[in-house]
């Protein structure tokens, strides 16, 4: 008996190593033991068509969904819904609202979400939390040079790397570094960030890292901001909390859905002073630090490889 096809449409390819590639690479990854996977921009109406189509983003995935669901009718469509999907687009886009009908299964990446979908949309809905291997915490000395607090994600607006930048200036505990690793993908962000570095010299900007140098770089951290305005399941929360990285967090849904609603490490969004009275609570205050750590291990269970891997293999055996 043949292995199904597979085709995963992502938007993202690996050269942009963002967070929908790695969803799209890891589930691949857990697909190919049972099925022949594709990963593709698109869908080719001239290829061996696919037994199942799992698409990344409702409305940058809109027109291969659509396509496929009109040549195949009765082959199976999954989609995936990121941040932008939930949190913007499938209330102000017509193609992302269209992929909502056209697609058998939604999945979303934390349960906060389900809330953002109509109540006749959320039976064909399921959670599937995101995964990341644990590394053992970095055994940080008493005398270390530097106490670095990361940011990492691509500079855009949706990733408010602003506030950031500004919590840079405004925070004066001695040693502390505040890195931000991600590629400029708004010019004008990448100019904000020299000019910060320049201005400001406890600011780094690193720019965009291989994604091993990037966890490597994020377990050595004392702690990492996420000070997104919307996300729909951020794969850098769950590789904090996989390696024992506290998160400080903005108060949105998509991160509640991940950190839960009683985590004690939000800030309002966009509020810098907030942050970075945040950061250095986070630094100064032992016991403060240590309650991060407690919540975050608490919640590693979520983000476990094999209960992933069970989820997406159940998921499409469920539908080829």
């Amino acid at each position: 008996m043949q292995r199904p096809r597979v085709l995963i449409v992502s938007p993202a390819s690996k050269r942009e190593n963002n967070g929908n590639w790695q969803t799209a690479s890891r589930w691949a990854h857990f697909l190919r033991s049972r099925c022949r996977v594709t990963i593709a921009p698109g869908w080719d109406a001239g290829a061996a068509p696919p037994d199942l189509m799992i698409a990344l983003h409702a409305r940058r995935s809109a027109a291969p969904l659509a396509a496929f669901a009109a040549a195949f009718p009765d082959r199976a469509r999954v989609l995936v819904l990121t941040g932008t999907d939930l949190y913007r687009d499938i209330a102000t886009d017509c193609a992302a609202r269209a992929s909502l009908a056209q697609a058998d299964r939604l999945v979303l990446l934390q349960a906060d979400g389900l809330a953002l979908l109509a109540p006749e949309l959320r039976p064909r809905a399921c959670v599937i939390h995101q995964s990341a291997p644990s590394l053992a915490p970095f055994p940080h000395g008493a005398a270390r040079r530097f106490i670095d607090i990361v940011m990492i994600g691509h500079l855009r607006e949706e990733k408010d790397p602003r506030t950031f930048m500004a919590a840079a200036t405004l925070v004066t505990t001695p040693k502390v570094r505040l890195l931000h690793v991600g590629g400029a993908l708004d010019p004008l962000l990448g100019a904000l960030a020299e000019s910060t570095q320049a201005a400001t010299p406890r600011y780094r900007w690193l720019g965009a890292m291989p994604h091993a140098a990037t966890r490597q770089r994020l377990r050595r951290s004392h702690a990492m901001v996420i000070a997104s305005h919307m996300e729909g399941g951020a794969n850098v929360i769950i590789e904090a909390v996989t390696c024992g990285v506290p998160v400080l967090a903005s108060d949105i849904s998509g991160n509640r859905g991940m950190l839960g609603e009683d985590y004690a490490g939000y800030f309002a969004p966009g509020d810098a002073p907030a942050l970075a009275r945040l950061i250095e609570r986070c630094i100064g205050d032992q016991a403060f630090h240590a309650l991060l750590r407690r919540q975050c291990d608490a919640r590693a269970p979520l983000f476990a490889p094999c209960r992933e891997r069970a989820s997406v293999l159940d998921l499409v055996d469920n539908l080829v």
